[in-house]
Order: structure tokens, then C-alpha cells, then sequence
């Protein structure tokens, strides 16, 4: 799993920056080739033949055409955001930074401009996923495919379909730029603070209101739900163009499945230490650990014996310095995994072997 760690934001958009938005809007794989192989020498040089780009835009037109209609748009009070829709009966997977605090929401589909109305079945934030279930389900609503997240390669073309800005229905285009990223999303303005491991990063334009829409292959297939933007300091905190990340399609599955089926998250897959802790600094005042505040009862840290006051300065092989770099080690870990917890105890530096629990 890639290492990579990135600071990103929430891709909603307020309605009350929308009018200033739009304003600035105006101004191969190898083939045997001989006859035991099953194919002719001219099959062979016709696959070999790069595809014009007729074919490709062709593509594009027949992906969109067919998975469009299962975008929709999420307004929440007075935000904006974009949703999947997941199956026949009316649930739609988004963010939930999308959702935020809210319970009811208006929902606009590809197809009608007719206001749907929906309401919360869970929100899940330590993944930045929820479900919302529209109360009436209009006739011709069409479930998104989704894709395998295991089959999901750099380089592949993907296209991001959401409501940039709240221009419902838009498209961008561009390509898978890695697999594996764990990010940070930030938790001021109404993020969530959650720490996402294996997301998909793409080039495709992600900006505010692309949140919880579809980035799809061009098998028509959705490989991921755009959530985040990496920001460029140097940029004053904007995004950074053609930088932006996806949670993907089978951790989505996985969690809206359960939603649907439970009402909650009954099996997150996510690592936990079993702990409570806060980010301490060193003479120099330089973040230099995690503070063990409270450990959870029979939690893993419990049962390895890391006590109320224990400092970890380390994850198996990951240097600790603060609660999001914990965060985002574990994020790398699955449950039931064993990793070695580095700590100071009383100035004194001390191992433990630990089985990791369950978020």
C-alpha cells in the first residue's frame, strides 16, 4: 500500500458561494497471435491498431449516457453535494460531510428537474460515507453498477460525474494517478476530521459539489465516490488542480450495504488501537507523540497492556507524532492485524505486541 499522505478538503458547495462561483465560470496486453492461439494474424493486428478518436469519444458518450441518470444531486439545508443511486428501491450513497447533521433532504435526479424529497438512513463519518432513501421512488430509477476496486490500475481513463458548483449533471474527465493514498480530510467547516486509507486519486476535476458523485471506468462502472480535493499551501489553502481522491467502490459497497440492510455499520474493516488520546510536544514544543488518555475496556491496547499515560511514539515501522498520524497509520492495518506498538512509559521506552481491534 502506498505511503502517501495528503491533506485534503470537503468537495460540497455552500449555496451562498454559488452565485460568485458561476459568476467567474463565465468571463495493451499481450495476445497469441498464431492459429493454436485461437485467433488470425489479422484479429491480432486489428487489436493492436490504436483506437481512433472517434472510438474513444464514442466510449465516453456511451458510459455517459448510461450511467448519468444515476447521479443525482443532495441539497441539504444550505448545502449542496451529489449522490450515487445504489439500488431499485430509493437508497442513494453519498458523503457525509454531505449530509452533515441533517436528516431530510431535496434530491434532483439526471433526468427530471422535479424536486425528489429523501431522508437520512445512517451517516457514517469515520468513513465520510451515508446512505439517504428517497420516500417516493420515481419510475425509471436506475441503480449504478460498481465496480471491483481490486481491478482498479494507474492510468486507466475514469470520468467524475457530479454537481460541480451546483451545475447538476456535469462531467470531467481524466485518469486513475494512483491507488492506495490514505488522506485526512479536514474537520473545520463541516468535515468530518476522517482519516481514509486506500482511496483512489485521479486527475479528473474534483470541485466543491462533486461530493458523493461517481468516478467511473469506461465499462460504465463506478470505481470510486469522490470526496476530497488536496489543497496547495502555496495557493493560500485552494485546491490543487487535477489533484483529487475517491473512496473506493468496494468500501463503499461494503458500508451502504450494511446501512441498507442494519440501519448502521455493524463491521466497519477498520483498525482501532482501543484508545483515546491527544498529540503532545516535546521541549521544543514539536509534536512528539500520542498521550494515552483513556483505554477502552478489553480493547486492544488493554489486553497488550498500555496503560493512562503511556506516550506512542510508534506503529510498527511509522514514526507517531501526532493523533493523525496514528490515525492515518491505522488506516494502513486491518483488524485482527499485528503490529508493534512503540511507547514511553515514566521517560522509559517500551514494546508491545498488539492485535488490533475493531473501529
Amino acid at each position: 500500500m502506498d505511503a502517501s499522505r495528503t491533506r485534503a478538503r470537503r468537495t460540497y458547495v455552500p449555496l451562498t458561494a454559488l452565485a460568485c462561483s458561476l459568476a467567474l465560470l463565465s468571463g495493451c496486453s499481450g495476445a497469441d497471435t498464431s492459429a493454436d492461439g485461437g485467433r488470425t494474424t489479422a484479429q491480432a493486428a486489428q487489436a493492436l491498431t490504436p483506437r481512433s478518436g472517434a472510438d474513444l469519444q464514442s466510449d465516453y458518450l456511451k458510459v455517459i449516457k448510461d450511467v448519468l441518470p444515476s447521479v443525482v444531486q443532495i441539497q441539504a439545508r444550505n448545502d449542496l453535494g451529489s449522490g450515487v443511486v445504489f439500488d431499485g428501491q430509493g437508497h442513494i450513497v453519498t458523503n457525509a460531510h454531505v449530509v452533515g447533521s441533517q436528516k431530510t433532504f431535496k434530491v434532483t435526479t439526471a433526468n427530471t428537474e422535479e424536486t425528489l424529497s429523501a431522508r437520512l438512513v445512517s451517516s457514517y463519518p469515520e468513513q465520510d460515507l451515508a446512505v439517504v432513501k428517497l420516500d417516493k421512488v420515481p419510475h425509471g430509477l436506475k441503480a449504478a453498477s460498481f465496480g471491483d476496486s481490486a481491478k482498479v490500475e494507474v492510468g486507466q481513463i475514469v470520468l467524475a460525474m457530479g454537481s460541480p458548483l451546483g451545475l447538476s449533471s456535469s462531467v470531467t474527465e481524466g485518469i486513475v494517478s494512483a491507488t492506495g493514498r490514505t488522506v485526512t480530510e479536514g474537520s473545520s467547516g463541516g468535515g468530518t476530521g476522517a482519516t481514509i486509507g486506500n482511496m483512489v486519486q485521479t486527475s479528473a476535476a474534483i470541485n466543491p459539489g462533486n461530493s458523493g458523485g461517481a468516478l467511473v471506468n469506461l465499462s460504465g462502472q463506478v470505481i470510486g465516490i469522490p470526496t476530497l480535493a488536496a489543497t496547495d499551501p502555496d495557493l493560500g489553502g485552494s485546491a490543487a488542480p487535477g489533484i483529487g481522491f475517491a473512496i473506493p467502490a468496494s468500501m463503499v459497497r461494503t458500508i451502504a450495504e450494511q446501512i441498507v440492510k442494519d440501519g448502521k455499520v455493524t463491521d466497519s474493516g477498520r483498525a482501532a488501537l482501543g484508545i483515546t488520546g491527544r498529540t503532545v510536544v516535546d521541549d521544543s514544543y514539536q509534536a512528539a507523540g500520542v498521550a494515552v488518555v483513556e483505554v477502552k475496556a478489553g480493547g486492544a491496547a488493554a489486553k497488550a497492556g498500555i496503560e493512562s499515560g503511556d506516550i506512542v511514539v510508534g506503529l510498527g515501522s511509522t514514526p507517531i507524532t501526532t493523533i493523525t498520524s496514528l490515525s492515518e497509520a491505522l488506516a494502513a492495518e486491518k483488524p485482527g492485524d499485528k503490529v508493534t506498538v512503540t511507547y514511553t512509559r515514566g521517560g522509559s521506552r517500551k514494546k508491545a505486541d498488539v492485535t488490533l481491534g475493531e473501529q
